[in-house]
């Protein structure tokens, strides 16, 4: 415990003082009936001295005095012993990167209590996040400080410490601070030492970390023919630890699993999924179980690597006519996924030199017949050392020797025709794949045809060389070794004039995943360099969000292969395909974070959840209540109850004495959030509208929740013809919502969890026509299903317990798009999230949309994109927290969001009715 105040504590030599003072006190009067003369008798002169004051009045007097006086020194519980230097202003280095996320909350109350000590020593505070790319650390208020940490939030990055350092020391200017405070994940940066130094100058330094345990992150996935392996790093070495890696398809499902394994003392592991390559071909991210931080999971791109690919035809190009060259139809269906190259050299062999030389993944022959015999070698060569070689049939394939050792099986002579003049045979469509083939698991489709090809020899090992053949039994796809790479051929045209397969969508994915079995080849110098825009980005949580507003687009070659300040981690490219870039490149390390750079007058401090708590309320509660207890006895022995009967003087002295022990704890406690309503409040409720919220007992959320939809209620009073009333915070358990049109229910996974009661309130509410907001507040993504946040997380425990309807994506034709306004999307805070209403359960006979909720508004509305904390206002009509991205036009699309929903609400289905007026008014006779 500390004092606030101390100097105050000299005021306590005074207490002897007090008790001279307090030990005496006046005569008590007496009652006399009036006798004259016995009156006159007495008024003789004589000296009188006051009767002494017992020593348990006076003891009680002393106490309230001392009570007092310590208030005023305002005495501080502090658990986590967060005391500054007074001697000029706190600087605050907070870490923001991956490492925080999982204990953010525990960090900035760390940070909030740092700051309340610099605000009662009137100090002012600088601060500095260390994976913020932009930071102005100049001095502020406490205010404002606390503004500025409310705003921050954790970043998928790896902290930059060296600059955050070099921004603070830059603000010291001519006033150094006093304090200064290093708030760590308890992980090691390269530039500690520096970063320390510069700020090891204070008179104080305080280095502040969470009790957990350091994280690990996974650093590298590599994917070969026989399984995928993960490779993983960690802090602490001292214990052996065990955790287990999960592989998630593009819908979040997990497919897969596998332990990893730290030994003691090892600071590295590795774990191996061992799958089919067709499930692995379906692995878009690896994530470590039960961690939610971006170091836990390493993204996966279309087979773990976008592929260089070269392309060379036999035949002649043809710009004017492009739809008749086979290059067309392989550019077409590659180039979503794969870079494509090729040469402009006037032979065959120059060519193939030329694509070999720039190292490419795969190379692809169209209708090449006869190679030369140094283009044949060269060639050999590369697919020994691991490349791909795919190679299409054609009428050149077709005349040259069917023993070419770059084909992977012998080929007869000419071609086969289907369905001609003089041929009784019909196309042929495709057959079932064999199990072991990369296009298992693909629907076999029913409208490809074949109409030419060139056959096979016979051979008993045919059928393992066959990936794909047609309903007769012939090889559609036959495929080879040769030394460490692999030989693909299809035994039809890459273009139309043999077959309909490259005009249609298998061929897309069946180059696909043939691409995706080759080796990833690194880029060379004066390789053409493709710009990939930012198409999903990882949040410090681990999920994926659409927030690309703070991404440059990622050069492919040639860009970092681990995310940078200005690329930070995530998807670049399109749906179609893209390139992943990670938090942690191979062979990166983590380390426990060295403090020694702040020299030896440093202390270390654990944080937690609790923070300091003032004893001076509790104090002045006590000292007032022994001042009502003073006065009862005061006038007690003054004879105030003289009067009354024994009993009723008993009776009343215990009730005076009762309210004031009740007084400190009274004003020690929170209020209650509302009373029992009375006829009058119930009258008020069904006067004026008001918009509801659930109180979580989280003093900031609920705040925020107040704030936010008293910030909607002035904007519908501004824009609309209803003037509702100041928001009421509600406890779904004890008190009747039917009075509310609208309850918003901010989730958090760090309240308690809803009692039955409460769950049986709002399902009643819901089910009784009233409407809830459900908002996780988190902006999940669809590609991060299954890598929920915890917030989300207890949305589905909460929903577990109430009847909930399908639900479905506010669609385009939906009342809420133009109930008041014409909207297309929903932002709050955030504008990654969709909102999500009751599922509408068809047309009818007319061709109307048949709602099933009353009068077809949804019972149930759910986001993650924080409404309330785009809607906040503080008390001067300011913005209280800033959007994700910092855009004004999206805050006004999310107050018109609010006032679609509180319009659709109090509607229900007119907008939708609008277009039944025409026959109402001609019915009529309008």
């Amino acid at each position: 415990m500390e004092f606030a105040s101390p100097l105050i504590l000299a005021a306590l030599v005074v207490l002897p003082a007090i008790w001279w003072l307090l030990k005496l006190t006046p005569p008590r009067p007496r009652r006399e009936v009036f006798p004259p003369l016995a009156i006159l008798l007495r008024l003789a002169k004589r000296d009188e001295t006051p009767a002494k004051s017992p020593w348990w009045l006076t003891l009680l007097r002393m106490a309230l005095a001392a009570l007092v006086i310590l208030a005023i020194a305002n005495p501080v519980i502090d658990p986590e012993r967060t005391t500054i230097a007074t001697g000029g202003p706190l600087a605050l280095l907070i870490d923001n990167g991956w490492a925080s996320a999982e204990d953010w909350r525990a960090r900035t109350r760390a940070a909030e209590t740092l700051i309340d000590a610099a605000a009662d020593a009137d100090r002012p505070i600088m601060m500095a996040f260390t994976a913020e790319t932009v930071n102005d650390p100049t001095p502020v208020s406490a205010t404002e400080a606390r503004q500025r940490l409310a705003a921050a939030e954790p970043r998928a990055a790896r902290p930059d410490r060296l600059a955050a350092a070099t921004a603070l020391s830059e603000a010291f200017g001519e006033t150094p601070p006093a304090t200064v405070a290093f708030i760590s994940d308890g992980l090691a940066g390269p530039d500690d030492a520096a970063a320390f130094s510069m700020l090891s100058s204070a008179e104080d330094n305080i280095v502040l970390s969470a009790p957990r345990a350091l994280p690990a992150a996974l650093t590298d996935v590599e994917n070969d023919a026989t399984a995928s392996r993960i490779t993983a790093s960690r802090a602490e070495i001292d214990a052996a630890g065990e955790m287990t890696v999960n592989a998630y398809d593009l819908q979040g499902r997990v497919i897969a699993s596998a332990p990893l394994v730290f030994e003691a003392g090892a600071g590295a592991a590795s774990a191996e999924i061992r799958a089919p390559f067709e499930v692995r071909n379906d692995f878009a991210r690896i994530a470590i179980d039960g961690a939610a931080n971006a170091g836990a999971v390493h993204l996966l791109d279309d087979g773990f690597k976008r592929r260089r690919v070269g392309l060379i035809s036999g035949s002649p190009a043809n710009d004017a006519q492009p739809l008749l060259s086979s290059a067309y139809y392989l550019q077409q269906a590659l180039s979503p996924y794969a870079d494509l190259i090729s040469s402009d050299a006037a032979t065959l062999p120059e060519e193939i030199a030329a694509l070999t030389d720039r190292n490419p993944s795969v190379l692809i022959l169209s209708d090449v017949g006869t190679l030369p015999e140094e283009a044949h070698a060269a060639l050999s060569q590369w697919v020994e050392a691991g490349g791909t070689l795919i190679r299409f049939a054609g009428p050149r394939l077709a005349a040259a020797s069917g023993d070419d050792s770059l084909l992977p099986v012998r080929l007869r002579s000419g071609a086969r025709a289907f369905g001609g003049a003089m041929s009784w045979s019909e196309p042929q469509p495709l057959a079932p794949f064999p199990p072991e083939s990369p296009f298992y698991g693909l629907p076999v489709p029913d409208d490809i045809t074949v109409t030419r090809q060139v056959l096979a020899e016979p051979a008993p090992t045919l059928s393992d060389h066959t990936w794909a053949s047609l309903a007769d039994g012939t090889p559609l796809v036959t495929e080879g070794a040769l030394g460490e790479g692999r030989i693909v051929l299809f035994h039809t045209s890459a273009d139309p004039n043999w077959s309909n397969l490259p005009i249609s969508g298998y061929f897309v994915e069946m180059l696909r995943r043939i691409v995706n079995l080759s080796r990833a080849g690194q880029a060379e110098e004066g390789d053409a360099v493709s710009l990939l825009s930012p198409y999903r980005l990882l949040a410090a949580n681990g999920t994926l969000t659409s927030d690309v507003a703070d991404a440059k687009p990622l050069a492919v070659p040639g860009g970092p292969t681990a995310a940078t300040a200005e690329h930070p981690p995530g998807l670049y490219g399109s749906p179609d395909g893209f390139t992943a870039l990670n938090l942690f490149a191979a062979g990166d390390q983590l380390a426990p974070v060295d403090i020694s750079g702040f020299g030896d007058a440093v202390r270390t401090v654990t944080i937690g959840d609790a923070r300091a708590f003032s004893l001076k309320p509790w104090l002045l509660a006590a000292a007032m209540a022994l001042l009502i207890i003073d006065g009862i006895i005061m006038l007690a022995m003054n004879g105030a109850f003289r009067g009354l009967r024994p009993r009723r003087a008993v009776m009343s002295v215990a009730i005076a004495a009762a309210c004031a022990l009740a007084i400190p704890l009274y004003l020690g406690s929170a209020p209650p959030v509302h009373a029992q309503m009375d006829d009058a409040a119930i009258a008020d409720l069904l006067y004026e509208t008001h918009l509801a919220y659930v109180v979580t007992g989280e003093d900031e959320v609920d705040r925020i929740s107040e704030r936010g939809l008293k910030g909607l209620s002035d904007y519908i009073s501004y824009r609309t013809a209803l003037e509702p009333g100041d928001p009421i915070g509600v406890d779904p358990a004890s008190e009747e919502l039917a009075f509310y049109p609208l309850i918003y229910w901010p989730i958090s996974a760090t309240a308690s969890m809803p009692s039955e009661e409460a769950i049986a309130g709002i399902e009643a509410y819901m089910r009784n026509g009233g409407t809830v907001l459900f908002d996780t507040r988190d902006q999940y993504s669809p590609l991060g299903q299954s890598a929920v946040s915890a917030n989300t997380e207890r949305l589905r425990q909460i929903l577990d317990n109430i009847d909930v309807p399908p639900l479905e994506p506010v669609p385009e034709d939906h009342v809420l798009t133009r109930s008041f306004y014409l909207l297309s999307d929903f932002p709050g805070r955030y504008d990654g999230s969709p909102l999500w209403v009751e599922a509408r359960a068809g047309e009818d006979a007319a061709g109307n949309i048949v709602t099933s909720g009353g009068d077809g508004v949804s019972p149930i509305l759910i986001t993650g994109n924080d409404f309330a904390g785009a809607w906040a206002i503080n008390p001067d009509s300011t913005p209280m927290l800033p959007t994700v991205p910092e855009n004004p036009t999206q805050r006004q699309y999310a107050y018109r969001t609010g006032v679609n929903i509180v319009m659709y609400m109090l509607t229900g289905n007119y907008k939708a009715d609008q277009v039944h007026v025409p026959a109402l008014l001609e019915r009529l006779g309008q």
